[in-house]
Order: C-alpha cells, then sequence, then structure tokens
C-alpha cells in the first residue's frame, strides 16, 4: 500500500494545524477591543466573541433634547469595535488558510 506514510503524514499535519487554530480562536476570544466615538464622551468594549462587555458614556454627551447624536456615537463606536474584532480574526485565522483553494474562512 503505497503513499500510507504520506497520509498518515498529512493527517498529523492537519491535527497540528487544527490545534494551532483552536489555540489561535480561544486566544482571540479572550482579547479585548475598544472604540470610541465623539472625542471620547462613548466609548464601547467588546471581547473576540463579538459580544459587547461595556458601554461608557459621558454623562455631558447625554443630552435630552438630542437623543439621536447619543445613538449615532453609540453605533459609530459599536460598528467600529466590532470591524476590529473582525479584522483581528481575519489576520489571526487567516494565517491557517494562506495558499489553500478557496480558504476555509
Amino acid at each position: 500500500m503505497r503513499g500510507g506514510g504520506n497520509m498518515n503524514n498529512m493527517m498529523k499535519q492537519m491535527q497540528k494545524m487544527q490545534k494551532k487554530m483552536m489555540k489561535a480562536q480561544e486566544e482571540l476570544y479572550e482579547m479585548t477591543f475598544e472604540s470610541s466615538a465623539g472625542g471620547g464622551m462613548v466609548k464601547v468594549i467588546a471581547n473576540g466573541k463579538k459580544e459587547i462587555t461595556d458601554i461608557e458614556i459621558d454623562e455631558e454627551v447625554v443630552d435630552p433634547e438630542d437623543v439621536e447624536m447619543l445613538q449615532d456615537l453609540i453605533i459609530t463606536a459599536t460598528n467600529d469595535v466590532l470591524k476590529q474584532v473582525d479584522d483581528k480574526t481575519n489576520d489571526t485565522m487567516g494565517q491557517f488558510t494562506k495558499g489553500m483553494p478557496g480558504g476555509m474562512f
């Protein structure tokens, strides 16, 4: 049965890569990302699972006459922090799919 050794080697390498991918993903999940809007008046913090873990709002930006501005600042900061998570995830996990046709993610 020729080629059996090559197949075993390939399977071992795939298992190693899978372990590295799982470790990288766990590390991503533990990371914290932060974004702010309005000159720091609104700050949104997320983890690597794309879960918002905290929102800080400076009381100066809370204006009952202009709730829309506060909403816009929250949306801006939230979208930015989620983009940061996506970018870091793509950078980190992309190293495992380089050179693979079609990628995996």
